[in-house]
């Protein structure tokens, strides 16, 4: 049983070396106005590790970068996995820093599903083995970068995803109606369904791209890995959604009265 902390799981780009900015790459689309390289510094990155173009991301045709979050993987790897070594001062450790964000960054996530599973009271005859499967995903973050670069966050994913699917399914069996649906990986591409009562409704990877769910109830709906970009969830209600994250919340858009669990934030190109 880990020891460790378990790190803090909202970005802190203050301690970050921009790592986003850099490991990933993007090709030009919609969420980008040009191609980057993995491994490469974008052009709009400063010396001091910042944005040059922060306010003005999604004016520039840079969305995908106000959707992406790394659950703080980024000031984990830069801070502790590196010891706060840059890979501008240090550039002998760019080539393992850039190689270790990406799987610091989806441990960083299964943490995130974890910490929140055993916040749910329904989920209680689960808490000791979600309570073991983040004390093990913990000591993985711990480890040096030699041990993370190669580290099957596959297998660990897989076994952490059996828990989640039965916490997933306590807690929906606790929704209002005796039928829940069942929308598993269904292509919602562009669906009518404002006002929809969804609540215990299993979304869990649903294609809801530009999905009209504004009014929505999706409390106690699995949400997980559901692709919600340019999706309307105005006035829509996602309190006690499962498993509902920052950047899906990002890519959607929005209202002042949508309602979202306190754990997350409002973003601000909803009006």
């Amino acid at each position: 049983m880990s020891t460790n902390p378990t790190p803090a799981l909202h970005a802190d780009c203050a301690n970050c070396f921009a790592l986003c900015c850099v490991a990933l790459p993007f090709a030009k689309s919609a969420d980008f106005a040009v191609n980057k390289a993995a491994g490469t510094p974008c052009a709009n990155l400063r010396q001091d590790f910042r944005c040059g173009i922060h306010t003005g991301l999604r004016d520039k045709g840079f969305q995908g970068c106000t959707v992406f979050d790394c659950f703080g993987a980024g000031q984990q790897v830069s801070q502790v996995t590196f010891g706060g070594r840059d890979w501008r001062t240090h550039p002998g450790t760019a080539r393992r820093m850039f190689e270790v964000f990406p799987v610091m960054r989806q441990l960083h996530e299964l943490l995130h599903y974890l910490t929140e599973a055993l916040t749910l009271p329904a989920a209680a005859p689960l808490h000791d083995d979600l309570r073991a499967a983040l004390a093990t995903t913990t000591e993985a973050t711990g480890a040096d970068a030699d041990n993370l670069a190669p580290f099957d966050v596959g297998a660990l994913r897989q076994d952490i995803n059996t828990l989640l699917l039965k916490t997933s399914e306590l807690v929906r069996a606790t929704a209002p109606g005796r039928k829940k649906k069942n929308h598993r990986g269904a292509d919602l591409m562009g669906a009518r369904l404002a006002g929809a009562d969804l609540r215990g409704a299993n979304l869990r990877g649903a294609y809801l791209i530009a999905a009209d769910l504004s009014g929505a109830d999706l409390r106690t709906a699995d949400l997980i890995g559901a692709d919600f970009r340019d999706a309307d969830l105005r006035d829509a209600d996602l309190r006690d959604a499962l498993f509902l994250t920052q950047p899906q919340l990002n890519a959607a858009r929005g209202s002042a009265t949508t309602r979202i669990p306190p754990s997350l934030t409002r973003p601000s190109h909803w009006t």
